[in-house]
């Protein structure tokens, strides 16, 4: 990757830009670039990018923009980390989308979802108890989601589950936008189904896909 970018131009900390099948969200199984920022406020107990915390290559915006071309693709996800907080991100989904892409930002739901282009699919976490960030939810930024937008809860156990589902009902969440529910990779998630199921909980169970196409692993 690039390494310098002219003074003065914007430029965000990238690391990894690659092109997979989408393995979750409503468009899961779709053919997508993915732009992983570098960096995260966050410390989730689960996480499975913490190879994103740190290191990376600063690329100014044409640059991030004309390798995401190379791949041929319709759809863009720019992911983390945490992409909002690198303040040029906004800027990053501007070009994207101006440029043609269907664009999604995945977001922890700890930073401010205000000002984000309008056209962008956002998908944002919530963190249930067990994430260890729960604390960190700014539910201010509900309002700011769209009907085309994604709330996700990644689930680790009963506690987990039956917080999300209280927050779910209590919100009244599917009004707003479509919910997913996940498990943490490698617990069981057919008891996950089966507590949405016996719940009748309006929300979309979901698993990672790439994770079962090609396990754990950097640039899938």
């Amino acid at each position: 990757m690039t390494t310098s970018v002219p003074v003065g131009q914007p430029r965000l900390r990238i690391s990894e830009i690659f092109y997979s099948l989408q393995g979750e969200s409503d468009t899961s199984g779709i053919p997508t670039v993915f732009v992983r920022l570098a960096g995260c406020p966050l410390r989730c107990t689960w996480c499975d990018t913490e190879y994103a915390f740190s290191g990376g290559s600063w690329m100014s915006l044409d640059e991030i923009v004309g390798k995401v071309a190379e791949h041929r693709a319709h759809y863009v996800t720019v992911t983390g980390g945490e992409p909002l907080a690198q303040k040029s991100c906004r800027a990053l989904l501007t070009m994207l989308c101006d440029a043609g892409y269907r664009v999604s930002l995945e977001t922890g739901g700890a930073l401010d979802l205000s000002g984000v282009d309008k056209r962008v699919t956002c998908v944002m976490d919530l963190k249930p108890p067990a994430s260890g960030e729960c604390h960190r939810n700014l539910y201010e930024n509900i309002e700011h989601l769209k009907a085309g937008d994604q709330i996700k809860f990644v689930i680790s156990g009963r506690e987990d589950y039956e917080w999300a589902r209280d927050l779910v009902r209590g919100r009244n969440l599917p009004d707003e936008c479509q919910v997913l529910f996940s498990p943490v990779w490698g617990t069981d998630a057919a008891a996950l189904a089966e507590w949405i199921l016996s719940d009748h909980l309006a929300v979309r169970f979901q698993l990672q896909l790439h994770k079962l196409l090609w396990g754990e692993r950097p640039g899938r």
